[in-house]
């Protein structure tokens, strides 16, 4: 390293020495042309040329023959009239080069005045760099944080997300005159009422239909097996049989139900602390939002509260739209799908219900990737022509949605561009499985939201009074 640090001061140093160099010479030129011929006459030998100047007249040496000023072509009394000098003997010294004197001049300036050795596109790409690679290093530093602390942060980002699509309801009954901790209280209950009551609905669905589902899923099985079979997949019986063993002998070993127990263990509770601690924090929002969110305000500087204050509640407001949306969009696409499979007499169409709505909170992707258990179990029971009048059901249910009711609903206030969509589904899902594919989407409206009215707000000053609020 010491190296490359010497090698490159000798580098600056040899182009600040030729910078100075050829500013010197520059100068020199400009000097000769200005004494040229058009500017004096021919002098002899040895002789020295002289600037005269109103200050201090040229004074000729002594003994040496003088030029008179009407000799250069110039009328008398002019500025820089040359006079001659003569040869340089004992006790009188030669001229001494002027080019040295310049270059030493010239090194001795600044840097500012002599011109940066590397271009100005070289240390603006090297400004940009280093600056992107501390943002770069930041967010990553979040995200690593952020996963590390995943069991606590993910269920408050829950918990938030819950207390924005509830809030307007709170405050409804708030101005409709209830106090503010029975309004939270009995939001807080309903919405507990309305899940559990769901789920046992699910449950009970389940529970009655699972014979019929599971006997209708053999012969199912066996039709796919022989279908399988035939034209045009050609795949032996035998060579089945042997994908199916080898499938249980891995499932049925004592090394991997033992590690899946323990996974599934660690899993459950996993779920349980984040839904435990994600009710706890619902019922704080609920209940103690505006003081929470006032607080944190108070930890910015003075001059940026009242433009904190008013980006917190943009952001508040485009949670809450995206949430009442999303539920919307949701509940279009559960219960058209539950319709179709209920005319089509599916099993378990209830169920498969429920489960396409909460897969519906992913958006692009979350709809039809549950929807294809509703396709795979309309196989097995029904058969091939009704899976696939399934799946064009849900492809068209899908086609409505993202085209006419999501636009609709979700208003321009948080519309982002499919792809955006896309790749924070994509990007969530890699850091934090299906959590993360439902938290990224509304992490990006909001911060395409907040970051456009910062940005067109940045020129208006804050008020001073509010400020100190």
């Amino acid at each position: 390293m010491e190296r490359v640090i010497r090698w490159w001061n000798d580098v600056r140093e040899r182009v600040a020495r030729a910078a100075a160099e050829r500013e010197a010479r520059a100068e020199a030129r400009t000097e000769d042309q200005d004494a040229g011929p058009g500017g004096g006459a021919s002098l002899p030998p040895g002789a020295t040329v002289t600037s005269r100047s109103p200050q201090a007249p040229a004074v000729p040496a002594p003994g040496a023959p003088s030029v008179p000023d009407d000799a250069a072509g110039q009328p008398p009394g002019t500025g820089s009239t040359p006079t001659a000098a003569a040869p340089p003997g004992p006790g009188r010294g030669a001229a001494t080069p002027r080019e040295p004197d310049a270059v030493a001049q010239a090194a001795d300036q600044p840097a500012a005045h002599r011109g940066h050795p590397v271009p100005r596109a070289v240390r603006d790409a090297a400004d940009w760099s280093w600056r992107l690679l501390v943002i770069t290093a930041a967010v990553g530093g979040v995200g690593w944080l952020a996963w590390e602390l995943r069991l606590v942060i993910f269920p408050l980002v829950a918990g938030l997300l819950m207390a924005a699509g509830l809030q307007p309801l709170v405050s409804r009954l708030r101005r409709a005159g209830w106090r503010r901790g029975f309004a939270a209280a009995t939001v807080f209950v309903g919405f507990l009422v309305v899940v559990i009551g769901s789920l046992t609905l699910v449950g009970n669905a389940v529970g009655g239909q699972f014979g019929d589902v599971v006997d209708q899923a053999e012969e199912g099985l066996q039709e796919i097996r022989g279908w399988l079979a035939g034209p045009p997949f050609g795949v032996d019986e035998a060579q089945l049989d042997r994908w199916i063993d080898r499938a249980l002998s891995y499932v049925q070993s004592d090394d991997s139900v033992a590690e899946q127990a323990t996974t599934a263990a660690t899993v459950a509770i996993e779920i349980f602390v984040g839904i435990v601690l994600a009710l706890f924090a619902l019922i704080f929002f609920l209940y103690d939002g505006e003081r929470i969110w006032a607080w944190l305000v108070r930890l910015f500087p003075s001059r940026s509260r009242v433009r904190a204050a008013a980006a917190g509640d943009v952001a508040w407001r485009t949670l809450a739209q995206y949430i009442r949306g999303i539920v919307l969009v949701a509940l279009f696409d559960a219960v058209a799908v539950t319709v179709l499979l209920f005319i089509l007499q599916v099993p378990l169409a209830l169920p498969l219900g429920v489960l396409i709505f909460f897969g519906a909170f992913v958006p692009l992707i979350g709809a039809f990737v549950t929807g294809t258990v509703a396709v795979l179990v309309a196989l097995v029971t029904q058969g091939l022509l009704t899976a696939i009048v399934v799946l064009a059901g849900l492809v068209i249910v899908q086609q409505i949605e993202s085209n006419l009711f999501q636009p609709f609903i979700l208003g321009r206030m948080v519309r982002i561009h499919p792809l955006a969509v896309a790749v924070a589904v994509a990007i969530g899902t890699l850091a934090g499985s299906i959590i993360g594919a439902i938290i990224a989407v509304p992490i990006v409206a909001v911060v395409n939201t907040v970051g456009s009215y910062l940005a067109s707000s940045r020129d208006q000053p804050d008020e001073t009074p509010a400020a100190g609020r």
